[in-house]
């Protein structure tokens, strides 16, 4: 089959990884602490189109045919986002180097969204310190935090809770690999999980960092990969427009 088929096929697939990606940052515009991805595309293997004319040719100057495109990885942007005020007691936020560690399901995940709230477990225990969906927030230890109540009184005290917060960095935190819960988890490019150095963050209390996907951005990617994907359909139709032209002369 013609070679432009596979070639348009290739940019289908690729384009079509990239849109989902634009998208997926678009919808977590307004999630706290999420961190966008860009995708990263690669060329496909290139083959000589004419052997004899190219050994008389310096390499630059050498006639190749490519193969398509490939996206060859998602990577993370670790930029800071903006600090916002929410008043809330029990919201932090990190500025600088350094991610949240917590518990879901047994698992331990690393994030940046400081919204945290109470779970209420047993009797006359304090309330442990959770995230929205319930994952418990663990201190330097990998312990789970729990929040004393005031004496005689059904309120919690909050005061020095931000010193108790676990926060973990990496060598190569772009690396980490993105969860369904907008968390993360270690790889071997990231390296293992380090207690992050205090003079590389500073926690702010009832403050939360905001997505730092650039909109404005993300819109222009997805105008542009809509193109290469219209492009890419073309070329696939019109491989197999030639393709049935040449099986036509051969009856």
């Amino acid at each position: 089959m013609n070679n432009a088929f596979y070639t348009g096929a290739s940019g289908l697939r690729a384009h079509q990884f990239a849109i989902d990606v634009t998208s997926h940052n678009l919808v977590n515009t307004n999630t706290y602490g999420y961190k966008a991805t860009i995708p990263e595309f690669r060329d496909l293997l290139y083959s000589n189109m004419d052997v004899n004319v190219n050994r008389e040719l310096d390499d630059d100057a050498k006639i190749h045919a490519g193969h398509g495109v490939k996206l060859n990885n998602q990577d993370l942007l670790f930029t800071q986002g903006n600090l916002y005020n929410s008043g809330f007691e029990l919201d932090f936020a990190i500025a600088g180097e350094g991610l949240f560690a917590v518990e879901r399901r047994g698992d331990i995940e690393y994030t940046r969204n400081g919204a945290f709230d109470l779970s209420i477990e047993g009797d006359n225990e304090d309330p442990y310190l959770v995230t929205s969906d319930g994952a418990y927030v663990l201190d330097q230890n990998y312990e789970r935090i729990q929040v004393p109540l005031k004496p005689d009184s059904n309120t919690i005290d909050s005061n020095g809770l931000s010193k108790r917060l676990g926060v973990f960095s990496f060598s190569n935190p772009y690396g980490l690999l993105r969860t369904n819960y907008e968390g993360f988890v270690p790889t071997d490019i990231s390296g293992e999980p380090q207690i992050a150095n205090a003079q590389e963050y500073k926690i702010y209390e009832q403050t939360l960092e905001r997505s730092n996907v650039d909109v404005a951005k993300e819109f222009a990617d997805v105008i542009v990969s809509q193109k290469a994907y219209q492009f890419s359909a073309r070329v696939v139709t019109t491989a197999d427009e030639v393709e049935q032209v040449a099986n036509s002369l051969r009856k």
